[in-house]
């Protein structure tokens, strides 16, 4: 590995599996301390023992962490303050996927998605940014979804959260460039990949049929893989892209050049 985030400190939300796991691996790989956040704790502590055997002893830490609630928020920044020293590449990575259209949706189900996936990426730049602004030059990674950008009837929950965040990022971005902080946001939009997640829209279905269904959505003709998406969040947490702000990367396979 070459060091294209030595010496930053990151914090990764939903690290305990797929992107959230793959992307705190790496960034450890390529210098960084990484502090893992997850609401399902064990899974977490069990990815940072996992870095910590391969890379060595104080690289990775975890916490337990329900990204829509404000106070855990609050804690853990403050965790990364007195575990790494700091924080300068923040990514939002924790999200769910609900199914269905406007009309199947409880108004409770509705803002359960909305604060999953949107509210915690608010909370998370609101309460990272006095932290960052101590070590800059630093860096937000959102992830917002292909699903942000293209809708579909049956993703109306995902689609309305995903692209909140993807504006969002745009905000956060022209707020922290107009004040002169050298902090840049951008979001990341994958496509379907291979994590655990995908296992929400098979759900009661024939699981080789709905996979084959989604493949032949995508023009490069396979899923995507965790880690190359965790090589996107890679360049966009390093000083490579520090002239990168307010941007969105597809990882898409090409579904948006149809």
């Amino acid at each position: 590995m070459t060091g294209r985030v030595r010496g930053k400190k990151a914090l990764v939300t939903g690290a305990g599996q797929g992107i959230g796991a793959s992307t705190a691996r790496l960034l450890a790989l390529e210098g960084a301390q990484v502090l893992l956040t997850d609401k399902a704790e064990a899974a977490a502590q069990e990815r940072a023992r996992a870095i910590n055997a391969e890379i060595g002893a104080s690289v990775a830490f975890a916490i337990r962490h329900d990204v829509t609630i404000e106070s855990d928020w609050t804690h853990a920044i403050a965790a990364a303050r007195e575990l790494m020293g700091g924080l300068s590449v923040l990514v939002n990575n924790a999200g769910i996927v609900l199914t269905g259209s406007v009309e199947d949706f409880e108004l409770d189900e509705w803002r359960r998605g909305m604060a999953v996936n949107c509210d915690s990426v608010f909370l998370g730049c609101k309460h990272a940014l006095p932290l960052m602004r101590e070590h800059q030059p630093a860096s937000i990674v959102n992830l917002s979804s292909i699903s942000g950008l293209i809708a579909s009837a049956t993703f109306a929950n995902y689609n309305a959260s995903k692209a909140a965040v993807w504006l969002l990022t745009k905000s956060v971005a022209l707020h922290c460039a107009r004040r002169g902080w050298d902090i840049r946001c951008n979001s990341v939009h994958p496509t379907f990949i291979r994590t655990p997640i995908l296992k929400d829209l098979v759900g009661n279905k024939d699981e080789e049929v709905v996979m084959a269904k989604l493949i032949r959505q995508v023009p490069l003709g396979r899923l995507g893989e965790p880690e190359e998406v965790a090589q996107g969040i890679l360049y966009l947490s390093s000083d490579e892209s520090r002239f990168v702000t307010g941007s969105e990367l597809k990882l898409d396979g090409g579904i948006s050049a149809m």
